[in-house]
């Protein structure tokens, strides 16, 4: 019994890996879109009498790393296309 689970388990993980193709392309858009609006909310915030450092250093925390993905995509999507 607990055999047939195992291998029913590594069957269908092994399907599932062949199916969906490794990397950051799966999340692409929601990378972009959660990047964007980041940006987009700092500036807003930045014009505001709220805005410190503190906050600015939260924010960069954020979109630092959405950086990273956004050009890791764009690498992927151009050697793609190479």
């Amino acid at each position: 019994m607990l055999l047939s689970i195992v291998s029913s388990s590594i069957i269908s993980s092994s399907a599932i890996s062949m199916v969906t193709s490794p990397g950051l392309p799966q999340y692409g858009a929601v990378v972009v879109v959660g990047l964007i609006a980041l940006l987009s909310l700092k500036e807003v915030l930045s014009a505001s009498k709220e805005w410190n450092t503190s906050l600015n250093s939260s924010f960069n925390l954020v979109i630092l790393p959405l950086l990273f993905c956004f050009g890791a995509i764009v690498f992927f999507k151009v050697s793609e296309i190479i």
